[in-house]
């Protein structure tokens, strides 16, 4: 695995056929740091990273077609959901929102998808 992506997860995708699995994906930097911002910082960030993942794969932003997104407080929602709405593409997949107890390193967000490989 290229040494750029040595802050995301152990195995962070998993290919079976055309479908690409992602594990999810914190708002982790490129040093291994978590970032320190608001929740629009940290969705960005989420994103940034499945891009790199994606991009590893072959894919895009544009292949995603189904998204989990883990959110330790609903009351970041509206404001998470803003900065998602910027930087995903049109048209947008799938996606489901969850509240979760905690979540690694108990960053505020977590996002896995699910994406077709050309």
């Amino acid at each position: 695995m290229p040494n750029t992506m040595k802050h995301v997860t152990d195995v962070p995708d998993m290919r079976l056929g055309d479908t690409l699995y992602l594990s999810g994906q914190t708002p982790i930097d490129a040093s291994g740091k978590v970032v320190d911002g608001d929740i629009e910082e940290l969705t960005e960030q989420c994103i940034r990273n499945l891009e790199k993942v994606l991009k590893h794969s072959g894919a895009t932003l544009q292949d995603v077609v189904k998204v989990n997104i883990f959110l330790k407080s609903m009351d970041d929602f509206g404001r998470m959901n803003a900065a998602y709405e910027k930087l995903m593409p049109m048209p947008k997949p799938a996606r489901s929102c969850i509240q979760v107890a905690k979540n690694p390193n108990d960053v505020r967000i977590e996002i896995e998808c699910i994406a077709r490989c050309p």
